[in-house]
Formats: structure tokens, sequence, C-alpha cells
């Protein structure tokens, strides 16, 4: 079992805020690509065993490892990519939805995304990405409804 690498909030709406107020200490985007290479770097490898194409994210440029565990009423996601910016997206996202319940993370818009202004500055492969992700993740919430 892989412990996890992120702060315990309660709820993804608790997650969401303390990801606003981490990045609005920055002053800039030099500063907040190094602050999401940094949170990159805290995710735990995963087993070689994981590293397959079946647990490879489709539809990220880089390469992404993706796998569940868990079912409605915990849903625990490990995942790690090949590029230092793409970790740091995962982290974002599993520390919103990774532990969850399946209708919380159905119920949850990454609001984050906007609020922190990362629509407006990753590349549209790293959105494409993050975007494909963020459905693999309510995809298997959903599918355990």
């Amino acid at each position: 079992m892989i412990v996890s690498p992120f702060p315990l909030e309660s709820t993804a709406a608790q997650a969401q805020a303390a990801i606003r107020e981490e990045f609005a200490f920055f002053g800039d985007w030099s500063e907040r690509y190094q602050y999401l290479i940094d949170l990159g770097r805290k995710l735990p490898d995963l087993p070689d065993e994981w590293k397959t194409e079946q647990h490879r994210l489709l539809g990220c440029q880089s390469m992404v490892w993706i796998v569940v565990e868990g079912d409605a009423d915990k849903l625990v996601f490990h995942a790690i990519s090949d590029s230092a910016i793409v970790s740091g997206l995962i982290y974002l996202a599993l520390r919103v939805y990774s532990g969850r319940s399946a209708t919380e993370i159905v119920a949850t818009q990454a609001d984050y995304i906007a609020d922190i202004g990362l629509a407006k500055h990753l590349s549209p492969t790293r959105s494409n990405g993050l975007a494909a992700l963020l459905a693999f993740v309510r995809d298997q919430a959903q599918r355990r409804l």
C-alpha cells in the first residue's frame, strides 16, 4: 500500500480552498510553475507492475500512469508522469479527488484550475492532458455510483 502524499483535508471543497490559498502566495507564474514541480516530486513512484499500457492515461502527450482502488465509498487514485509539471498537475487533481466518495467526486467541479490561473497558463497539450485526467477520475467515480 502506498501512503498518501496529500494533506488531509476533509472535503474536496476544502482541498480546493487550500490550493487557492497556497497559489495566492506566489507573485508570478515562474514561482507557481516551480511550486507545481515541487508538488509533483511529492508523488510516490508507482510499482513497475502498474506502469503498463493498461494503466496509461490516453490523451496526454507525456507518459501518465493512473490506477484506481476502492469502491463508491472511497476511491483512491495513484498516478505519476514522466513530466515534472504534469506530475504537479496530477498532485493537485489527486489532492482534490483521491480518497473521496464517488458521489463527492462526481459533484465536485475542478474550480481551482481557473481560480489559480492554471487554465490561462497551460499549453494546449497540457490542458488536454489535464482534461483527460479529470475525465478519467470522474468516469471512474461515475462507474461506481
